[in-house]
């Protein structure tokens, strides 16, 4: 296992990916590191957010993972489960709502973070939303940096059209919107 040292040291973006799988053990590192959930009973988090208030919510979109069929789940940090939310090819999709990014199609999983805003707005009202766009980039660095450390290739990505995006993931944008996403796979 690289050190913390090491793996920023690797941390490239990375944009083209080899078509091997993701193992199961492997997206589930990277879905713990990002919200993962490490201690109780306040349940702390893996990345550090606002007032611990975890506003910041994962949807793997899986593309080419060991034991997993294609489709969008859900990430449950509190049990550290996935439930799948729609089975199917979702690539071309996923690409198309990330402004043609057709780099995203090859990604073994592209992973959503989005933020539920009350969650953090009820504490600090105007300024909750700087603190979730705070919250994902924690989250999202963490998951890029667990995959340098794993040796696998990462890119954030934070173009994309909201509306499609967040009808993509079937949110109700007043309540829950997409923020970041990283892309994930075996880089080439």
């Amino acid at each position: 296992m690289a050190t913390l040292e090491e793996a920023i040291r690797r941390r490239r973006s990375v944009r083209e990916y080899s078509p091997r799988p993701l193992t199961l053990e492997e997206l589930a590192r990277l879905l713990f590191c990002g919200v993962g959930v490490t201690g109780s009973p306040e349940y702390k988090r893996a990345a550090p957010t606002a007032g611990g208030l975890t506003p910041i919510e994962l949807y793997p979109v899986v593309n080419n993972v060991e034991g997993l069929e294609r489709g969008l789940y859900h990430y449950d940090p509190l049990d550290h489960r996935l439930h799948i939310l729609r089975r199917g090819d979702l690539r071309r999709e996923i690409a198309r709502a990330c402004l043609e990014q057709d780099f995203l199609a090859e990604a073994a999983a592209v992973l959503i973070l989005t933020a539920v805003h009350r969650r953090t707005a009820w504490k600090y009202g105007e300024r909750a939303y700087r603190y979730v766009l705070l919250d994902a980039g924690h989250a999202a660095e963490n998951i890029q940096l667990e995959a340098a450390a794993l040796g696998l290739g990462s890119c954030p990505i934070g173009a994309f059209f909201d509306e499609e995006l967040n009808r993509l993931l079937e949110l109700r944008e007043e309540e829950e919107f997409a923020l970041l996403a990283v892309a994930v796979g075996r880089a080439l």
